[in-house]
Parts: C-alpha cells; structure tokens; sequence
C-alpha cells in the first residue's frame, strides 16, 4: 500500500508562509486585504456553520464579532485556498454574538463529517490555542507573555530574563504489533463495546522513538518486538500530540501479560477484524491506517 496519501488532520492544505510571522506590520497588512478571512476560536472550540454538512464559519474583516478584537489574540495561520487566515483566539469566557447558522464546536466529534482540509486547518488553529492557554505566563520568572511573530512566539518582556516560548508538541508512538498472520490489539475500559486499537504512548525523554515502541509495547502487553518500521506521522490536536506510526514484528513466542494500563489485549486475525467482530477505531487515526496497512498485507 502506499504511504503518499496524507493522514486525517495532515496534508498540504496550507500555505504556512512563516516568513511573513516576521513581518511587524502584518495585522495592517491582513486588515488591509479584502481577501482575508477569520477563523473564530473561543477556547478550544471554533466557529463552524451548522447543517448537515459543517464547515468553518470564516469571517470577512468588517464582521461585526471582530470590532474589539485585541492584536494579541490574533495569529496568522497562513494561506488557505488562495486566501489569507488569520485565528481571532478569544478567551474561554468571551461573549460573541454568533452570525445565522453558526455555533461554537468542539472539533473531535465532527471531524468524522468535516471536510479533510478544513478540519486540518481547524486542528492547527485548536493546536495553538491550546499552547497560548497554557504559555500566558513565563515558565522562568513568572512573567505574562507577549505576543511575538504573528502569534507564533510568546515572549517574556523582562529584559533580564527574555526568554521565548514556541509552539509545542508531546511526540507519541503508535504502532501495529505483528506476528505475521495476526495483529497485537487492545482496548480501555472507557472506549465502546468490542472497541479495540494499536498500541500507543508518550516518548519520554532520552529516548529514541524505536526505544519508546519497544518499551510502550513490553510495559502495556509484555510482548517483545523487533524490526521496527516507521510508517507515517499524524498532528493530534488534543492537546497537543504528533502521534507517529510505526509497525513491528512480535518475538517468536510472545505471551501477552497485561500490566493494567489496557482493560484487554489479544492477538486478532484478519478475518476478525473485517468481520467486525473486533471493531476498529474510526478511519480518520492513524491507528485505522496502520492496521488498514496490515489487513492489505503490508506487515
């Protein structure tokens, strides 16, 4: 199977343009443009049109909801099907006057019905909002930060301390564990009935990403893995994680011994999986690619 086809959330959908975040002027320059458009974001939710077919509820610059919008709660995302975006990020507690047809959403249970780019758009804008929240004050000396770089840079102003704070993501690995004929599966308690997915978690630091598959499998199952492939990479945005696919081959005589992190583990066959009688995760993760990748035989 081929790995050109982008993971949900990711892909060229946008011109990032970063050098332009250097550019002192550009919130004159994006006001100056007709074209430019306005992504509403209020904590971690954005402005999307209702319907059956949801979509952002991009703003034209003499929108009324943007008159008394600070300079620093705007970012310049980039460019978007030929058009400028800028991220209007309001604090949790704003009150907006919504337009016709549009409310706040949370992205998660709508990106399975959302357009690809724009629900990769609105996991970008999310990502960063998410990192303002958590970055209003500087981790050294206490400070409040200021907006730097379009948006993308918080800085502390005291000239003693200066430190900057860019964006941040938590690496995890994801992996699709394999004897051959059958695939490593579990599941949480929390997750629906015969819900099961690959195995995942956080990269600690000092590690390699082929150390962290090894130990994550061993810690979760107490299965052993070897030849361990990278396979592609997916932003998620909640918070902040870049889940990075990797497929691996179980040591021969592999006993699974849970450890208590997983509700159940089991090795599946194919033929449970397409049968439904294990139910994989939804399309959109790269946990569906990586096991869609084993089902078509590429393990």
């Amino acid at each position: 199977m081929s790995h050109d086809r982008p993971n949900f959330f990711a892909g060229p959908y946008l011109e990032r343009r970063a050098e332009l975040r250097d550019d002192e002027n550009w919130i004159q320059a994006a006001r100056g443009d007709a074209t430019t458009r306005y992504l509403l974001g209020r904590g971690s939710e954005q402005l999307l049109r209702t319907g059956p077919e949801p979509a952002i509820a991009f703003l034209e610059g003499d929108a009324p909801q943007l008159a008394a919008v600070r300079p620093r709660d705007l970012i310049l995302l980039g460019w978007f099907r030929g058009a400028r975006v800028v991220l209007v990020d309001l604090p949790q507690d704003t009150a907006v006057e919504l337009p016709p047809d549009s409310r706040f959403e949370e992205l998660r249970p709508l990106a399975p019905v959302l357009d690809a780019e724009h629900a990769g758009l609105l996991a970008y804008a999310r990502a960063l909002s998410t990192w303002r929240a958590r970055q209003r004050f500087c981790g050294a000396c206490g400070a409040p930060t200021v907006v730097s770089h379009a948006g993308h840079c918080l800085v502390c102003p005291d000239p003693a301390c200066a430190q900057q704070y860019f964006p941040r993501i938590d690496p995890a690995i994801i992996v699709l564990v394999s004897d051959g004929e059958r695939a490593l599966l579990g599941r949480q308690a929390s997750w629906p009935r015969r819900r099961v997915s690959t195995l995942a978690g956080f990269v600690e630091p000092g590690e390699s990403l082929e150390d962290a598959v090894a130990r994550e499998v061993a810690e979760e199952t107490g299965v052993l893995v070897h030849n361990v492939r990278y396979h592609s990479s997916q932003p998620w945005p909640f918070p902040s994680s870049l889940m990075l696919g990797f497929l691996a081959s179980a040591a021969p005589g592999s006993q699974i011994r849970l450890s208590g992190e997983l509700e159940d583990a089991r090795w599946y066959a194919r033929a449970q999986v397409t049968s439904g009688e294990a139910l994989a995760p939804p399309t959109q993760s790269i946990s569906w690619r990586l096991i869609e990748t084993w089902l078509q035989g590429g393990c």
